[in-house]
């Protein structure tokens, strides 16, 4: 992404809804898989400001955290934020090694357009131990793209049956999948289809404190959800849990 678009995830990341309901489902994805323990070598490929690194390192004590990112820039915001080991390289060629790490996470990142998404899958793949687990998120539908997306540089979004269908042509077993952000799809629709404008900035901005309060709400009643383990039917993202076949 464009620095700007750092800077802002900056900024917000540890006090936006967005970012609290995507840290939260990502955490209660791979809670579900129950692999869990101290010791397990964890990357965020595509660590962006470090937030979810810093929450995982709360919500799970004892985990090899590691942090990687495209831009250096990032790189050296999660280092300071989460206070762990970030390589500066590209999801299209991971610097780790085979069967190396225990569990991946990836958020908003193979659907850029600097991603090769098969050869990235199939890296992810190579860098899994047996058994390990990749926790993806990705925007979803593609008649959903807008000025948000160009300016974060994003140039796929997905549907569920399409992103699990990509992630067992990599190799994977195990996948489930769900949409989230369903309570305010209609309100995302509206704003990015029917109110966008040529040149938009991004989504990512301070909300007024109701306004927060409200949006927090709803993502934490679909957390709840996600964790009663009810796949919901329709939203503004996908979220993808897989194995590597051990």
């Amino acid at each position: 992404m464009d620095r700007i678009e750092y800077e802002k995830m900056h900024a917000v990341e540890e006090r936006m809804w967005w970012f609290h309901g995507i840290h939260a489902n990502l955490l209660t994805a791979f809670a579900r898989t129950g692999r869990a323990r101290p010791g397990l070598r964890v990357l965020d490929a595509g660590c962006g400001t470090g937030g979810f690194l810093a929450k995982l390192g709360r919500a799970v004590p004892g985990l090899d955290r590691i942090g990687m990112d495209f831009e250096p820039v990032a790189a050296a915001l999660t280092q300071a934020r989460a206070q762990v080991p970030v390589a500066v390289a590209s999801i299209n060629q991971l610097p780790f090694a085979a069967s190396s790490l225990g569990a991946i996470f990836s958020a908003d990142v193979l659907c850029h357009r600097s991603v090769d998404q098969t050869k990235a899958l199939a890296d992810l793949y190579r860098c899994l131990a047996p058994d390990g687990v990749l926790v993806l998120n990705l925007p979803a539908y593609g008649w959903m793209f807008s000025a948000h997306d160009r300016a974060v540089h994003t140039a796929r979004r997905y549907t569920r049956t399409g992103l699990e269908a990509l992630l067992r042509a990599a190799g994977f077993t195990q996948v489930r999948s769900s949409y989230w952000n369903s309570l305010l799809f209609p309100l995302m629709v509206l704003r990015r289809k029917l109110m966008q404008t040529e040149g938009a900035a991004s989504d990512v901005m301070p909300f007024p404190a109701p306004i927060e309060f409200l949006f927090r709400t709803a993502m934490r009643f679909e957390n709840f959800l996600l964790r009663c383990g009810i796949a919901l039917p329709f939203g503004g993202s996908v979220l993808a849990v897989a194995i590597k076949h051990g």
